[in-house]
């Protein structure tokens, strides 16, 4: 009999398989996708700009470079159109150091404790970057490298594709990876991750967008109202590494139950919050079997702007932009303060290859990771 694990794992792969057709088959309905140039890089490398449109007007901007969303078109509820996530205006300003803004994450998502796991008896050492810790990929993850593209006529619809080699930043095995970005009519953003291998290795791909419903640049998030579809989360030390506890939320600051201003216990005395110097935190999802299940609601009073995020993912990294501190000047000029723009980054549990008892990360020769985030929009 199939194990929970592979279950779960298969309906994913199922709906991804089913997300890549129905994209090649949807009609257009005012939907498309347009590019142009966005620079090059110091090796002469042209690197693009994609722009995914549907028929209410809203907007998703993506560059091949990093596969980042550089700008989110959307309405409030007056029908005024603002980019709500932070990055900058060129390509330059993303080929320096800046933390992570609209990137695609991997080969892992989050940290590693002291760069190091160990696969079928062999430890594998990568790169530390974050404290005593490995994150998002090292030095230069997937964030860092250009995307093959692809569009699909006609349709707003963007396929990045990318090798990535074996021992590619200390991780084995030849990491054939495709991620897919699709508007639809509904004012949703869906992004669909693939990928294969010829060793066995470990995979957690993910999104870093921050985002700011009342606009990049336009104040801080603590008023946006979040609620978060987990009944525990990953408490941490203070390198921010899981404990390997799961910690019910109830009567604690990470109960999102309901809609609860991001402000309203950030700066209340407890060792979790101090250890990330506010939210920085991955939530275990409550799950009821079906693969695609909501994970978080937001909402921004002002403009009356709400996201819902949908995932296959067991986990949801909610980070409230503490290490943002004024120093990078973004789009327009904007100035990226503290807590400006908030992260849901969908995702299996940080240090999971260290932690057996957490979802399993390991992929197999002849398996296909699959992964599934859905952006809904509305005012």
């Amino acid at each position: 009999m199939m194990n929970c694990k592979k279950m779960l794992r298969l309906s994913a792969v199922i709906l991804i398989n089913l997300f890549f057709m129905n994209q090649v088959s949807a009609g257009g309905n005012g939907l498309s996708v347009s590019k142009t140039g966005f620079g090059q890089l110091s090796d002469g490398s042209a690197v693009e700009l994609f722009s995914l449109t549907n028929q209410n007007g809203m907007v998703v901007k993506i560059t091949n470079y990093g596969g980042i969303i550089t700008s989110i078109l959307v309405p409030d509820k007056q029908g005024n159109l603002i980019d709500v996530v932070l990055g900058f205006d060129n390509l330059e300003d993303y080929t320096k150091e800046h933390p992570y803004f609209g990137a695609i994450i991997g080969r892992y998502g989050n940290r590693i404790r002291k760069g190091k796991f160990a696969l079928d008896g062999r430890e594998f050492t990568l790169a530390v970057n974050n404290g005593p810790n490995h994150l998002h990929g090292g030095l230069q993850g997937f964030d860092k490298v250009l995307w093959t593209a692809e569009t699909k006529p006609d349709k707003a619809a963007l396929s990045l594709s990318y090798i990535s080699k074996d021992m590619e930043e200390g991780y084995p095995g030849n990491l054939e990876v495709t991620v897919e970005y699709a508007l639809n009519n509904n004012n949703e953003l869906s992004i669909a991750y693939k990928a294969t291998t010829d060793k066995r290795t470990i995979v957690n791909l993910t999104n870093h967008t921050y985002f700011n419903l009342r606009g990049a640049g336009n104040g801080s998030i603590l008023d946006h109202e979040l609620m978060i579809n987990a009944s525990n989360f990953t408490p941490v030390d203070d390198t921010l590494i899981p404990t390997g506890e799961i910690r019910p939320v109830k009567n604690t600051p990470f109960d999102f139950g309901a809609l609860k201003a991001i402000g309203s216990r950030i700066n209340q005395e407890t060792e979790q919050l101090k250890f990330g110097g506010g939210y920085d935190h991955n939530f275990v999802l409550n799950k009821k079997g079906q693969p695609l299940e909501l994970a978080a609601k937001v909402l921004e009073p002002d403009s009356g702007r709400k996201m819902e995020v949908y995932t296959t993912e067991p986990g949801l990294q909610f980070y409230s932009g503490n290490f943002l501190d004024g120093t990078l000047m973004g789009k327009n000029g904007s100035i990226y303060k503290f807590r400006y723009g908030f992260c849901l980054e969908t995702q299996h549990f940080p240090d999971s290859p260290n932690q057996g008892h957490f979802p399993s990360v390991v992929l197999n020769p002849g398996e296909t990771y699959g992964s599934a985030t859905t952006y809904r929009f509305s005012f």
